[in-house]
């Protein structure tokens, strides 16, 4: 197949990661890959108001920066300027994919002769301040492609289309992954610290704060992108490493005894499993990969969104178990993440975009 990928700012973001590994994978089963991505979308009129009237400088307009893409083997053109990618900025192909709401408007507007339709879609993208647009592109005639069971049955449920295809995440063992250990002498939770509401950092902090009363030496590590903000502080010690190498990631993960994630909603969210690969298990909130993942009391556990005392009351029951039943629970999150390959996840990608092109095809005829 000709495939063509359609992003939106291509970034060092887990979504571009997944997008830059799908094809790599595609490329690797003999398709033909390319991917189209514009540069960030300039400050609207909200954002530069709200900017000005709290005594900031004019937004900066930023251009396209380092991504997943840089150094992958994927053919990947940035356009120069923030604008709908349309039928002049790609070669034709089998099967165009948008990857983003908005990306689904652009594809959607695109000739035929660009390929069947396809929407890889990595989460349900409402808190970005557009919810009715967003509903709009999953109800364009597009084939789905989700990577969690959560958004099938949102498909499903909402808006009525149960032929969708499920892709789920895997993650690279080459990349995370740990030989087979014991505990930390310190208690030790880590987690991804990032300033974004929906990621319930917040949440995973409230809870560690009720745990340290019962674990007054309990260790955090965390990392993420953004730099430590006032009104998101990280407790006493804690331990912050801002834009790690990626192949340092796996060394965070190893001296966890638990990992921890207090999200709202995610569409997938890598960091659980890759921890996992990394024997660590997880406590984590009800919320996208972790609800396909953990099997409670068995490699993890999990909890309803927006409660930290149940978030704590698990991370402390992680904490206090038996060295036989610590390391039960560790190898048990290794061996999740081994069961399910990149390999099977592009072979999963493979069929749905067959999919995509046999739809495309049967909707030609029944037209006419």
């Amino acid at each position: 197949m000709k495939i063509n990928f359609v992003v939106t700012n291509a970034s060092m973001s887990g979504g571009t990661r997944v997008i830059v590994t799908q094809a790599r994978e595609l490329m690797a089963r003999g398709h033909e890959v390319r991917a189209f991505s514009t540069p960030p979308k300039p400050p609207g009129f909200r954002k530069t108001l709200s900017s000005l009237l709290h005594g900031r400088s004019w937004p900066k307009i930023w251009g396209p920066g380092e991504s997943f893409f840089d150094g992958s083997g994927v053919a990947h053109t940035t356009i120069p300027k923030f604008r709908p990618i349309d039928n002049h900025d790609l070669p034709d192909a089998d099967v165009v994919v948008a990857t983003w709401w908005e990306t689904a408007q652009w594809v959607w507007r695109l000739a035929p002769s660009k390929g069947a339709k396809a929407f890889f879609i990595q989460h349900y993208e409402i808190w970005g301040g557009y919810p009715k647009r967003v509903d709009a592109a999953w109800r364009l005639p597009l084939h789905k492609i989700v990577i969690s069971k959560w958004l099938a049955e949102l498909a499903r449920d909402k808006f009525g289309d149960a032929d969708v295809s499920h892709v789920p995440n895997s993650v690279d063992m080459k990349l995370f992954n740990a030989p087979p250990r014991g505990r930390q002498k310190r208690p030790t939770v880590g987690l991804l610290y990032n300033r974004l509401w929906f990621k319930g950092c917040e949440v995973a902090l409230k809870a560690i704060e009720i745990a340290l009363r019962q674990i007054p030496d309990l260790q955090l590590i965390a990392f993420g992108q953004d730099p430590l903000r006032k009104w998101l502080p990280l407790p006493p010690g804690a331990q912050y490493l801002i834009k790690p190498s990626q192949d340092s990631i796996k060394d965070i993960y190893a001296q966890c005894d638990v990992w921890l994630c207090g999200s709202r909603a995610e569409g997938f969210h890598l960091p659980p499993l890759e921890a996992m690969a990394c024997r660590c298990p997880v406590v984590s909130t009800r919320v996208g990969g972790p609800l396909d993942t953990i099997e409670d009391g068995k490699n993890g556990f999990l909890v309803n969104v927006e409660d930290p005392d149940a978030l704590a009351e698990r991370l402390v029951h992680v904490l206090k178990l038996s060295d036989p039943q610590w390391q039960a629970m560790s190898d048990a999150a290794y061996a999740t993440a081994c069961r399910y390959s990149w390999q099977d996840a592009a072979g999963l990608m493979e069929r749905a975009l067959q999919t995509a092109i046999d739809r495309s095809k049967n909707a030609r005829r029944i037209g006419g």
